[in-house]
């Protein structure tokens, strides 16, 4: 049986909300289909991840046996989701359920900057099809609509953006931890020497943007609680002062419907005029349906959109769907302090430093932004809870004990490095011919590596850390042993550098300036099918240094717009004898994607 919708949205993460609330909030008849089943609320979740003593972010939810979550825990391995092809691990994982990786992501919200649209001028990777100014406006309602908490001043000043006169975020900025006052007053207005730039970089501890409540700008636009800096943010905020899908769609309109447990399997297109149809999704069991609609919208994870469209046999005339995959390779340092600094205290970040986002370096190696850890060295070299081992295993009791976990803990800090990674076509996602997931569909086989470009990169951050950590009197506790516990493991210039991935995966769908050349437009919308989209990081070209999320929002808010101009489109009258093919030549055959 089939049922025409106006549009279907695939994933109800943050993108996929975004749309269906606009569309919605137009009068559309919008079906969300997600993968994934819809979990509890942020507080009931937190609480069960502490009553199971931690685990990783994803084992806090439940999880549709029907479509596997690639968690951090299997990426090296060869049992999981992913399959690895190397030569290097891709290091991150991703959530399928209702509201995606949106629902256990860390709120970082920093805009791009301006330079991060036009880096193929610089040397490396591919340009944007548009700029800054014309994702400015987008990026200010995507802060509307997650709550973005910053200070425009300390924006301006110190990363150099360009923000409208008297622009005001709607929170007030989240406050500094007690680490970023310290790191503040050691290190501000001093300056430390990046090997790959002549000047020195001047140092300036700086907020952070952030999708959890602050205190509001404006009365009454408070959305929850504000933030309690409750240090359990991953895998969810226990206070729901953090921003999640789930509260975009809170307020979608009585047109938009969700049915989760839909794993879309395929997209349809007529081949005589290339448009696309509707979409075939399969329920438990292995039962098909079918969904017909004037638009397509592809929202899942960067990697779930490439599969499908690749299980699809569509959009990819530039034979480029799946490739130029992307993350933040992120560098991790870790030490003692002098003294204490009072970790796990607020959120895992809430300021960094912003030097080495753009300028001169960025010719000669990987930019990158550092962010301050607030959660001692969880991410990098322990948790709190292997500290107390440890400690135990040396036969430390009583008073001893706790004024050694007293001591090492409250000392703890850690410094992360996410280096740009340039869209590189090797880097890509294909479909195994010989694994399958439960419901028989090819699990995505994934080919990383690094380049030379983003291992100078590495050079220069740990050169800077080995500096930074020199100024404040630090214990430098950094080590790469090779070893499961880092499978994201290089060797550069005979130097031994460990990364993990930051959950940022982009460009599998890469957005460009011509059919040729790229899968979608500069409204995410497909070259080969002219009304289908796929939103998300899969679109961009870059990911500059920022966390890319709020460029995502901001670009399925961008492109929501196209949507409903595409749609009243679909609703004039047709001349006689025309036919309604929109700006793209009719479907070609797609490549046979091969196994890397």
């Amino acid at each position: 049986m089939s049922t025409r919708w106006d549009a279907v949205v695939v994933g109800a993460g943050i993108a996929g909300s975004l749309v269906a609330q606009r569309l919605g909030a137009q009068g559309w008849r919008v079906l969300v289909l997600e993968a994934g089943r819809t979990v509890p609320g942020a507080a009931e979740t937190a609480a069960a991840h502490r009553a199971a003593g931690g685990g990783p972010p994803t084992s806090a939810y439940p999880h549709n046996p029907d479509a596997p979550s690639p968690d951090v825990g299997d990426l090296a391995g060869p049992g999981g989701h992913l399959v690895q092809y190397g030569p290097l691990p891709y290091a991150s994982g991703y959530l399928r359920a209702n509201g995606g990786t949106g629902l256990l992501w860390t709120g970082l919200t920093p805009r791009m900057h301006p330079e991060d649209f036009r880096t193929a001028d610089l040397g490396h990777g591919r340009n944007w099809p548009i700029g800054y100014d014309d994702l400015e406006p987008h990026y200010r309602d995507a802060e509307r609509e997650l709550g973005v908490a910053a200070d425009a001043d300390d924006q301006r000043t110190a990363v150099g953006l360009p923000l409208p006169d008297g622009y005001e975020f709607p929170m007030r900025a989240i406050p500094p931890s007690y680490l970023d006052r310290r790191l503040a007053r050691d290190l501000d207005g001093r300056t430390v020497r990046d090997p790959a730039v002549p000047v020195p970089a001047r140092l300036a501890v700086t907020a952070t943007p952030h999708a959890r409540n602050g205190r509001p700008t404006r009365p009454g636009d408070a959305t929850g609680p504000l933030c309690a800096g409750s240090a359990s943010c991953v895998p969810a905020c226990p206070t729901g002062a953090k921003y999640t899908p789930r509260r975009t769609q809170a307020r979608w309109s009585a047109s938009v419907e969700l049915r989760t447990g839909a794993v879309v399997s395929r997209v349809l297109a007529d081949p005589a005029t290339g448009r696309a149809t509707g979409v075939e999704y399969l329920t438990h069991g292995g039962e098909a349906h079918r969904v017909d609609a004037g638009l397509v919208v592809l929202a899942a994870h960067a990697i779930e959109n490439a599969r499908l469209l690749l299980l699809s046999g569509l959009a990819n005339r530039s034979d480029q769907v799946g490739r130029n995959l992307m993350d933040h390779p992120a560098l991790l340092t870790w030490g003692l302090m002098p003294g204490p600094v009072g970790p796990y205290r607020g959120p895992g970040s809430t300021s960094g430093f912003e030097a080495f986002r753009f300028g001169a370096g960025r010719e000669r190696r990987a930019p990158f932004r550092i962010e301050i850890g607030n959660w001692g060295w969880s991410w990098a070299g322990g948790d709190p809870q292997s500290e107390a081992r440890a400690a135990l295993a040396a036969g430390l009791r009583g008073k001893e004990l706790r004024e050694r976990l007293g001591d090492r803990l409250g000392r703890q800090f850690s410094l992360q490095f996410e280096l740009e990674q340039p869209a590189d076509p090797a880097n890509r996602v294909t479909l195994d011919p010989d694994r399958r997931d439960p419901l028989g569909l090819p699990r995505p086989a994934i080919r990383y590596d690094l380049t030379a470009y983003v291992r100078d990169g590495m050079a220069s951050a740990r050169a800077v850390s080995d500096q930074l950590f020199a100024l404040l009197g630090a214990e430098d506790h950094t080590a790469y042993p090779a070893g499961p516990g880092w499978p994201g493991r290089v060797e550069h210039g005979g130097v031994a550098y460990g990364y993990r991935g930051a959950g940022h995966a982009g460009g599998t769908h890469v957005m460009g300036d011509a059919p040729g050349t790229s899968v979608v437009d500069q409204w995410q919308r497909s070259w080969d099918h002219p009304n289908l989209y796929a939103v998300g990081c899969g679109s961009m070209p870059s990911l500059g240094t920022s966390n890319p999320t709020l460029s995502m929002a901001a670009l399925a808010l961008r492109s929501a717009e196209r949507m409903h101009l595409d749609l009243l489109d679909l609703r004039r009258p047709l001349a006689v004898g025309a036919e309604r093919t929109g700006p793209s030549s009719p479907l070609l055959p797609a490549s046979n994607p091969e196994t890397p």
